[in-house]
């Protein structure tokens, strides 16, 4: 009885020490992995917030340019002028209303699909 309890743990240590044999490779693979989905995660989400910013820019633009139209620094209605401005910054102008020398307006844009809108107000100081 005491010969095969010794073979029988000569069996399990050879079968422990084969379980191991590659464990650090497939660790290694999942690191490289887990860092590489992370890595295009923030590379999505830095594009995101680029063409977050760029739609903010772009409102912000159109309208102060719709309200240097409406104070008459600048040729042509406002809201063309906005427009305009807005299709420049890679946006488009979604809705422009002119309040006597104050200009609101939302500038709209997609990135990837999910829609981005911007609102902004410009004219002079109350």
């Amino acid at each position: 009885m005491n010969g095969i309890v010794r073979v029988l743990a000569r069996v399990r240590v050879r079968w422990s020490r084969g379980d191991d044999r590659g464990a650090g490779a497939v660790l290694a693979l999942a690191i490289v992995a887990a860092v590489v989905v992370l890595g295009l995660a923030a590379v999505g989400l830095a594009g995101g917030l680029a063409a977050r910013q760029r739609v903010i820019g772009a409102s912000d633009l159109a309208a102060l340019a719709g309200a240097d139209a409406a104070s008459g620094a600048v040729a042509g209605a406002p809201c063309e002028v906005a427009s305009r401005v807005a299709a420049a910054g890679g946006g488009q102008l979604a809705s422009c209303r002119v309040d006597g020398l104050v200009v609101d307006v939302t500038v709209a844009a997609s990135f990837s699909g999910i829609a981005l809108q911007a609102h902004s107000r410009a004219g002079p100081p109350p």
